[in-house]
């Protein structure tokens, strides 16, 4: 039991290593995309503390989700939060597991330079919606009378830059169309079209967790309706249209294991491989090793090739 388990563990070892050379050749012929992202994610944070400095507490609006959803209450706002962290990490986690299992479809590096073009694009488009009109917060944080509806001016430039924690968890006017919305969705629709065949019950869960988020958000009353509704549509286009601009992510799964053969399965593989050429019968063309044949000897090189111009063009 102890042999076999050793055995596993230097067995997923070696893969996790295999991966991470993989995947540190495509972040060097990549970061660019990712800084690019990374500093996306920053001025849209930016300017959500920013517009919350121009935001008027006033009257909660006329919404027909709050007739229609019970308010859960302050006490209880945290069980939207709970789930948008569990969808997050869940992603997350998903996108690295070609470090742990055997079954690879994407390229970790690849995937987060997509999901952030997705990701920026539509903030973009939230950015130059929030500013343009500010409508009073329904958040229990932003309404008259809360101490944080209306933001002080900053007194430094360290103040003014530094946007967390306050700036993320208590901002107030960024408010069409809803930022957790867009992350959702950007996962979920990433997660259906990469994720294997064999999780559809997952992506079925994963679409209603999406619908449970939109509900507890308005429930929350962190967002009005309309933010909620204004997303569906918005993020699905954009992710529709700016998917269709970008060529195709290699797939993987064709593709032979990134770890080289042992002694016993390399000549496993010579004789089964002299048997059908002897036979006639051409290779496996799942096999992509390279092969050199001498003095009638296949000889197999077990070093895996990756190409460093897979880069943002097939993301």
């Amino acid at each position: 039991m102890t042999l076999y388990i050793g055995r596993e563990s230097s067995k997923l070892w070696k893969r996790i290593c295999a991966e991470l050379v993989t995947e540190i050749t495509l972040l060097a012929a990549n970061w660019k995309y990712l800084l690019a992202g990374l500093v996306g994610q920053y001025i849209h944070g930016l300017a959500a503390r920013g517009v919350h400095y121009i935001h008027r507490p006033g009257p909660t609006l006329q919404d027909v989700g709050f007739f229609l959803l019970p308010e859960l209450g302050e006490e209880r706002a945290y069980i939207s939060e709970t789930l948008f962290t569990f969808i997050f990490i869940a992603f997350v986690l998903w996108t690295f597991h070609p470090f742990i299992f055997k079954s690879k479809k994407i390229y970790t590096v690849l995937i987060w330079c997509r999901v952030l073009a997705f990701l920026v694009t539509c903030q973009f488009l939230r950015i130059l919606t929030f500013y343009s009109t500010q409508l009073p917060g329904p958040n229990y944080h932003c309404r008259e009378g809360s101490k944080l509806a209306r933001l002080p001016p900053p007194e430094t430039l360290f103040e003014a830059f530094v946007i967390v924690p306050r700036g993320v968890l208590y901002g107030c006017g960024d408010l069409i169309f809803s930022s957790h919305m867009i992350f959702s969705l950007t996962f979920v629709r990433t997660y259906q079209k990469y994720g294997t065949q064999r999780a559809a019950i997952l992506k079925q869960l994963a679409w209603s967790l999406v619908v449970i988020q939109s509900l507890l958000i308005v429930a929350s009353r962190k967002h009005y309706t309309v933010d909620v509704v204004v997303a569906w549509y918005t993020v699905n286009l954009v992710v529709f249209f700016i998917d269709k601009k970008l060529a195709d992510l290699p797939d993987r799964t064709a593709a032979s294991l990134l770890l080289p053969l042992s002694t016993k399965d390399k000549d496993s593989k010579s004789k089964e491989e002299n048997h059908k050429l002897l036979n006639g019968i051409s290779g496996d063309p799942a096999d992509r090793r390279q092969r050199t044949q001498v003095n009638g000897k296949i000889m197999e090189d077990g070093n895996t090739v990756v190409h460093a111009d897979a880069t943002m063009n097939g993301a």
